[in-house]
């Protein structure tokens, strides 16, 4: 695929402004991770992945999604399924549809992980993120990187 063609570098500002969005986004990443490991025995990516399965039709999804979903590599995603499979926490069955795909399960030892980390995460958004914007900014703020997704 040919690459697209740059029609002009950022300005100073510009990025000074991305600098600092990927500065917050990593800060608040390591805050929310810190607090997790800290009162529960998971991690900021084993959280997302709960929280996927949870969200999930029958609690299961089949790797290839989980790994989209999660915006981990396959091979990272497996590797985070294989220590929360180990924990308990999910297990793989074999997809019904064909014998060679492989979907994760959300077990009852991951809702109950998940709902326990949840209060501590949410609590951790609310206190590091939510709390620092007004309502019209949080607004802004989600219409801005919905934007950026599309």
């Amino acid at each position: 695929m040919p690459e697209p063609a740059v029609t002009r570098m950022p300005t100073g500002k510009e990025l000074d402004t991305w600098r600092s969005f990927l500065r917050a986004h990593a800060r608040l990443s390591r805050v929310l991770e810190a607090e997790l490991v800290a009162e529960h025995p998971i991690t900021l990516g084993g959280y997302d992945v709960l929280v996927q399965l949870a969200e999930a039709p029958g609690r299961r999804l089949r790797m290839a999604e989980l790994a989209d979903a999660v915006l981990l590599s396959r091979s990272g995603v497996t590797r985070l399924v294989d220590r929360l499979e180990v924990a308990g926490m999910v297990t793989r069955e074999r997809f019904d549809g064909d014998g060679r795909g492989i979907v994760a399960v959300l077990t009852t030892k991951g809702i109950d992980t998940l709902r326990a980390a949840a209060r501590t995460h949410l609590a951790g958004v609310v206190r590091h993120f939510v709390e620092h914007l007004s309502a019209d900014e949080l607004t802004t703020f989600g219409a801005l990187c919905s934007r950026m997704l599309d």
